[in-house]
């Protein structure tokens, strides 16, 4: 068996995990360079949130999952090695081979962006587990995409936020832990943040936002403090965004609202009746819910969710929210 027979499953197609280029020469075009600036500052993305970045000028979708296929495969390129991954992690789930594909950076691609001056040191640095790094890039992706098209909407991203403040994203809060003698100090490192600008003929109004994503791992209260919770959660946001430390950590005069974004009903609940808790019966008005349920224990990479955008999100206590409109 030949090196590339052996690249190939059982229909002779090429594996989907497995780059094998043909010797095909493939040069990053517009829209490539528009697909991976996407994932730069979102992260992970999977073929159908790419197409939905580009489909306005590029409209046919087996195209560009073709060209996706291309840019994982082909190594033949000007800089040095194929333009995008897919993350290993994707297909550990049961018939992943029916998935959408997900897409990553690879270092030509890096090398790509930083060549047409569009790699942006500003962009936040994702750490964690896998699987909630992807939530995390389907969360603020979704809100774009589902903005895209709109003139009285536009979308900031996280990078043009850092920037502008000249500062990074974690904050460090002191927190009075119930029921223990002192005092902790705690970097609080939001999942993800973006900024929402409101445009009404020449006039413009802004809010915007910090993400925090649950997939159902976190516990309602620890003892001390030290473990991320629920808990913990309420006490450094009342500080942050109740008492207002975020303007001059972001060097914002706007609001800025905490999105909550939950794989299950059940959690999601929990944790409303945590903030509600702290905050008392007159609810809390910038700690906003809603569930995203591709991301529990049975997951497969979802399309664009346009309803973090389109639809009302809970808040504990108090009347829901969309946060589309002004």
């Amino acid at each position: 068996m030949t090196e590339v027979e052996a690249s190939k499953d059982t229909l002779q197609r090429r594996k989907r995990l497995e780059a094998q280029s043909t010797g095909k020469k493939v040069a990053a075009t517009e829209r490539d360079r528009l697909w991976f600036q996407k994932i730069h500052e979102h992260g992970p993305l999977s073929s159908s949130y790419l197409h939905a970045f580009s489909q306005a000028k590029w409209t046919n979708e087996k195209k560009a999952k073709e060209r996706l296929t291309d840019l994982f495969n082909e190594d033949n390129t000007p800089h040095d090695g194929m333009y995008l991954t897919r993350p290993k992690q994707q297909f550990k789930t049961i018939d992943s081979r029916y998935n959408e594909l997900v897409y990553d950076l690879s270092a030509a691609s890096k090398r790509s962006l930083q060549e047409a001056g569009m790699w942006d040191e500003h962009v936040v640095k994702r750490s964690g587990p896998w699987l909630h790094q992807y939530m995390c890039s389907c969360i603020t992706a979704s809100v774009e995409i589902a903005s895209l098209g709109r003139g009285d909407l536009k979308f900031i991203p996280a990078s043009a936020i850092l920037k502008r403040a000249e500062t990074k994203l974690s904050y460090p809060i002191d927190i009075k832990w119930p029921g223990t003698e002192g005092v902790k100090t705690k970097d609080l490192i939001p999942d993800g943040l973006f900024g929402l600008e409101y445009i009404s003929g020449e006039q413009s109004a802004y809010r915007f936002f910090v993400v925090e994503a649950d997939r159902a791992t976190e516990p309602v209260t620890s003892k001390n403090g030290n473990r991320k919770s629920y808990q913990r959660h309420v006490l450094q946001y009342r500080d942050y965004v109740g008492n207002g430390k975020y303007q001059a950590h972001l060097n914002l005069t706007a609001p800025v609202l905490v999105l909550n974004v939950s794989t299950e009903e059940r959690k999601q609940e929990q944790f409303m009746q945590c903030v509600l808790d702290e905050a008392g019966s007159g609810g809390c008005n910038y700690q906003l819910f809603q569930t995203f349920d591709a991301f529990g224990e049975m997951f497969a990479p979802p399309k664009p969710n346009t309803g973090l955008l389109l639809e009302p999100w809970q808040r504990a206590g108090m009347e829901p929210i969309k946060i589309d409109q002004e």
